[in-house]
């Protein structure tokens, strides 16, 4: 997989996202550092990377398990506050649509906890390398 990340006009913040055959998608920085705020900046696709994770995994799994799981609702809260100090902390807060009793519903929280990117932002090991060169990607 490849993702392309390309500046929409220059001299702007606002970035364009592709990504395999995908219509795109855009980044853009909040107005505190120069940026419209015209799409969601990086912080809030992290976030997002977090709660999509977490629902597509309930979904699948109550699929497989059979269970009466409707759909899903998923609000974060984001504390940045204290994220110059290494901390950076979300607040998940689910809401299970469907006729499940309170055993169901403390089975989905544990496997909302071992969604993928769940995981890799809380004991997951990321090795960057990033490179330069003059002209487009």
């Amino acid at each position: 997989m490849s993702i392309l990340i390309e500046t929409e006009r220059e001299g702007m913040l606002r970035q364009r996202i592709v990504f395999n055959d995908h219509d795109a998608l855009y980044a853009d920085a909040p107005a505190s550092v120069g940026g419209d705020e015209s799409a969601p900046d990086p912080h809030d696709y992290f976030d997002i990377s977090l709660a999509t994770c977490k629902a597509l995994t309930l979904m699948m799994y109550a699929r497989k398990q059979e269970m009466p799981l409707d759909g899903v609702s998923i609000r974060i809260t984001r504390d940045s506050s204290d994220e110059r100090d290494g901390q950076y902390r979300l607040q998940v807060d689910i809401g299970l649509i469907g006729d499940l009793g309170a055993q169901a519903r403390d089975r989905l929280l544990e496997v909302a906890d071992q969604c993928p990117i769940h995981r890799l932002m809380t004991s997951g090991q990321v090795e960057i390398e990033t490179r330069a060169h003059l002209g487009g990607a």
